[in-house]
């Protein structure tokens, strides 16, 4: 039987058997959406980790290595930075305790910061979870080439859809663990080995364009003409801000947080999580680049540059650590998958269902409408993902998304007491609908603006929002306030 095959069944029935161990444990909605609250810090980590590190790493992460070398790394770096801020954050967002970020705006601000919260959000993370499907149809496809990439991305909505409902945070989290442990071993195991197949250093620099090894890349190239230093700083800003800002405002990982069994787990999980961010990272994109150098010239019908590290995986490396490191990104694509499709069905069930709909939902209703409501979700997703073409472009949007709309009230939160619930609402609206604007109406935009990221027009808006409305209106009052001292 091929290899590949027996790698992925393997690590499907894992999967399946994590989570099915922990279904029989999930009995109230604390059970579904934070597990509990009893997650160690061991476990807080890997399920950081994996939650983090999906197809906006290792496809357009990787998709950006092949393009510009070691300059990529500008895309994880914003989520380096922002790491050792989120450390002083996260045994505070403990403290809070709740399920959602929507509930943190609530209480900080107003019922009017929930709702809006909810819907950046929703576009947000069901936009990251059309591209961890389209990425899990582009391996099966690999594996299976009488697979297409559209039947292969519908196989894997389905598997990750069924997952996700079963359990809830607990079979992520606890799937997590499995999951960090093996990138980290093959990632570690495979790139020295693609490094010494290259050539070394002197392999790499001779395959490679001289752009790959500086500090921009080719981000300063526009139509093969280089327009100097300041083009190519402003687009690494461009992919170091959305990827910063995502971080310090992520739902995902403050309901990790959320999840944790003291305040201490959490911070310590944040320690954890920031080495093995900045190992993997790296790993992610120097394997994309040592595979560039392999298949730089390979014909771009036969490899699309967000499936070199895949493509690497099956043609470049022995068979058995092929087949892992394959194993391995699948496996990755599934858990953030996971994480990001169900954090707006958390979102729905709490911010919406129980909030405004339903109050008195017995535990059973509530579970079975966040069952539901993970499938729905899924389906939109899916929709989405059937019409993608770069998933680069889709992780960038999405990023900004939530960048601009949420990031800047969140930070607020713990670090203004004197930002208002007017000026939140505001801030949260702009940043989304310049967003949007931005990415669905470049007809309307002059073209050397419409072919920019949208992240510093949101962000300065959403920004100017919160300080100018904040200074014309009065300040919060005390109740709100203590929550969060």
């Amino acid at each position: 039987m091929n290899l590949y095959v027996v790698i992925l069944s393997v690590i499907v029935l894992v999967l399946l058997g994590v989570s099915l161990s922990q279904v029989r444990k999930v009995k109230t909605k604390a059970d579904y959406l934070v597990a509990g609250r009893s997650l160690p810090a061991y476990v807080l980590v890997f399920t950081l980790l994996s939650s983090w590190i999906g197809a906006g790493s290792l496809f357009a992460g990787a998709e950006n290595a092949f393009r510009n070398g070691f300059a990529a790394l500008w895309q994880p770096a914003g989520g380096w930075v922002a790491l050792l801020i989120i450390y002083v954050v996260a045994p505070r967002a403990r403290k809070f305790a709740q399920f959602t970020i929507p509930d943190l705006l609530e209480t900080r601000y107003n019922t009017a910061a929930r709702v809006l919260g909810t819907i950046a959000i929703l576009f947000a993370y069901t936009a990251i979870t059309s591209y961890q499907f389209r990425a899990g149809g582009d391996i099966m496809h690999l594996v299976f080439p009488e697979v297409s990439k559209v039947a292969g991305t519908i196989i894997i909505a389905a598997f990750v859809i069924g997952f996700t409902a079963l359990a809830g945070m607990a079979s992520v989290a606890y799937m997590d663990v499995a999951i960090g442990l093996l990138i980290s071993v093959i990632g570690l195991t495979a790139a020295p080995i693609l490094l010494a197949k290259a050539g070394g250093w002197s392999g790499l620099h001779q395959a490679l364009p001289a752009s790959h090894f500086t500090l921009f890349g080719e981000f300063g190239v526009r139509n093969g003409v280089d327009q100097g230093t300041a083009a190519g700083l402003t687009r690494a800003l461009e992919y170091f801000f959305p990827t910063f800002l995502l971080m310090l405002g992520n739902q995902s990982m403050y309901q990790k947080f959320f999840s944790a069994r003291t305040e201490k787990d959490a911070k310590t999980a944040v320690a954890g999580w920031f080495v093995g961010t900045g190992i993997l990272e790296t790993l992610i994109v120097a394997i994309a680049v040592f595979g560039s150098a392999l298949f730089f010239t390979v014909p771009r019908t036969d490899l699309n540059p967000r499936e070199i590290i895949p493509y690497t995986a099956r043609n470049g490396l022995p068979a058995l650590i092929g087949a892992l490191l394959m194993g391995a990104v699948f496996a990755k694509v599934i858990s953030t998958a996971n994480n990001y499709l169900f954090s707006p069905a958390t979102n729905l069930i709490n911010d919406v269902y129980t909030r405004f709909l339903n109050r008195d939902a017995s535990q059973r209703n509530i579970l079975f409408v966040s069952r539901l409501l993970v499938v729905l979700l899924g389906i939109w997703a899916l929709y989405q993902g059937l019409g993608l073409e770069s998933i680069l472009a889709k992780a960038m949007y999405a990023y900004t998304i939530y960048s601009a709309a949420i990031t800047p009230v969140v930070m607020a939160t713990f670090f203004s007491r004197r930002v208002t619930a007017a000026a939140a609402v505001t801030s949260i609206a702009l940043g989304t609908a310049v967003t949007i604007f931005w990415n669905e109406g470049t007809a309307l935009l002059p073209p050397a603006l419409a072919e920019r990221d949208a992240i510093f027009p949101a962000l300065i808006v959403s920004v100017l929002a919160l300080v100018v409305v904040t200074a014309l209106t009065r300040a919060p009052r005390e109740e709100q306030l203590a929550p969060f001292a």
